[in-house]
């Protein structure tokens, strides 16, 4: 178990999270995917975008935990970007099988780690050196939230799993070394925390994370 999560958990977060992201651009045509999404200066395609390119990335350090051969998620922080800037060339119907794809290309690599590879350590992109037990758990942080902030009503934090909206909250307090958090329901405090739009009532105003 890492803090209030347990692998399976995890991987369960990253399925839910992955079927709340594909179902939300389901019925998207190309002004619904082009709309703002909540994140500044990101349309629907750049969000989904990144989380199709993300899954490539997380996929190269499934390689990495199966196979031993060093393989960062991305070549550099230029790629990053360039895998963001895509989205808007795409047409809607290439952009969500971008989406479907990685994401199912990603699930079946994770399966397919033995007991033993799940333990191999991997570099993230923020250089962080982890065992391959945390890819899961950062799949589901980046399809869950993500989801939300496609901005379609489909997905709110509210619809988000309790247990990950928990797990998040932890990880978001410890990161940003809060010692308080305000009153209110479990969706609205982890928006808070999480920078995104929320209903609590004299929060002080946090900066976007993920």
């Amino acid at each position: 178990m890492t803090g209030t999560r347990t692998l399976t958990e995890a991987r369960a977060w990253a399925r839910t999270g992955t079927e709340l992201m594909i179902d939300a651009v389901a019925g998207l045509d190309e002004d619904g995917f082009s709309a703002p999404s909540v994140l500044p200066g990101w349309t629907r395609k750049h969000l989904v975008a990144h989380v199709a390119a993300n899954a490539d990335a997380l996929g190269n350090l499934v390689h990495w935990a199966a196979t031993g051969e060093e393989r960062p998620m991305y070549a550099s922080p230029e790629e990053r970007a360039a895998g963001i800037a895509r989205g808007p060339a795409l047409p809607a119907g290439e952009l969500r099988s971008w989406l479907t794809d990685s994401a199912h290309k990603l699930a079946a690599g994770l399966d397919g780690l033995t007991d033993e590879q799940w333990h191999h350590e991997v570099v993230t992109a923020q250089g962080r050196t982890v065992p391959a037990t945390e890819l899961p758990w950062m799949r589901a942080r980046e399809v869950c939230v993500h989801a939300a902030d496609l901005g379609t009503g489909v997905v709110t934090f509210a619809g988000l799993p309790n247990g990950f909206l928990t797990a998040l909250v932890a990880e978001i307090s410890a990161r940003r070394e809060l010692t308080g958090l305000p009153g209110g329901p479990l969706p609205e405090v982890a928006a808070w925390l999480a920078g995104r739009p929320h209903s609590l009532a004299d929060a002080p105003e946090l900066g976007p994370w993920l």
